[in-house]
């Protein structure tokens, strides 16, 4: 005769021995192998890392953490059998899940970041080459009564390049009274200086945009990555041949931006790209320059709604449409 079966005890729903709620409860680094579908092209496979948390109430000794990936595990297996077009979506997705495994829980927060390749083509051979984006996504689901409210969030960050503007104007002026001193004519000294860009020093740009909306708005994360690579002096690439590395150069130099001005460009860029967004979505900016003359860097940031950069632009009369 077998032993009757015996339910283990739940020591994690016991009193614990100080009764202090806790904000945030789960398990970090959590590598699962994600599929995002587009339509009309191949799907995009990612090696994501996932952070999972609920919060506990004071009364609970431990959060059941087995349910976080039993939920990760149980929505990437629907998505195979229904598409997720947006890793902020999978993100929310899994937050609501979690809500409905933790009982006790009022807010459930899910985490994701990978690396994102992005194919591109050098700007003269136009070889075909490779670049690499981080992408991130957030999603907070809260429990109010019977209704669960999310927040989502998508972000990417993109290397790019500077070149400074206060160093090319001192090299622009020693530049025309060195030409002046060897008896060029003012007139051919201003037609070289236009054609020929001036040497300066460049950084290294790390853009970053995030944005915050709620559930039911999409935002695409490959015109992310674009607005913060244009809103530097120019692209980088992986592969270059010489006159490849010639036009970066020359475009970077015909281009040269504070980090500020980066800032300011990419809040614009979003403006005239996200025109579907609402007013209180929540706009995150950053460009850190790593200088090449300096042992510090240099760094700007602008957080706000989107109302409120819709507003500013308005209020200076620049067109949206306006080419940054």
């Amino acid at each position: 005769m077998k032993p009757p079966v015996t339910e283990l005890p739940d020591i994690q729903a016991s009193c614990p021995a100080i009764p202090i709620n806790l904000t945030r409860v789960g398990v970090t680094d959590v590598k699962k192998m994600i599929e995002i579908a587009r339509k009309g092209r191949r799907p995009i496979v990612l090696i994501a890392r996932f952070n999972i948390f609920v919060d506990l109430p004071h009364d609970r000794k431990g959060a059941n953490l087995s349910r976080n990936f039993e939920t990760i595990d149980e929505v990437l297996e629907e998505a195979v059998e229904a598409p997720v077009y947006e890793i902020e979506e999978l993100c929310s997705v899994v937050a609501r899940r979690l809500l409905t495994k933790h009982e006790y829980a009022s807010r459930a927060e899910v985490q994701m970041n990978s690396e994102y390749v992005v194919k591109r083509k050098t700007p003269v051979t136009r070889m075909r080459c490779q670049g690499v984006a981080d992408i991130f996504a957030e999603a907070v689901a809260i429990r109010s009564d019977d209704d669960i409210q999310v927040r989502k969030l998508v972000g990417a960050e993109v290397l790019g390049m500077t070149a400074c503007p206060c160093a090319q104007e001192i090299m622009w002026d020693r530049a025309r009274k060195e030409l002046l001193n060897i008896g060029v004519s003012d007139v051919m000294v201003s037609q070289f200086l236009s054609k020929v860009p001036m040497a300066t020093h460049n950084q290294r740009g790390r853009g970053t945009i995030s944005i915050e909306v709620y559930d039911g708005y999409d935002v695409s994360l490959e015109k992310l990555i674009e607005i913060i690579e244009n809103s530097m002096s120019s692209k980088i690439f992986e592969l270059l041949k010489r006159s490849d590395e010639a036009s970066v150069v020359d475009t970077a130099h015909r281009n040269p931006k504070f980090v500020e001005d980066c800032v300011r460009a990419m809040a614009h860029l979003v403006v005239k790209n996200f025109s579907h967004l609402p007013d209180d979505s929540l706009i995150s900016i950053k460009q850190i320059n790593e200088e090449s003359i300096h042992q510090h860097n240099a760094c700007a940031e602008r957080c706000a709604t989107l109302g409120e950069l819709r507003t500013e632009l308005a209020d200076a009369k620049i067109s949206i449409d306006q080419s940054v």
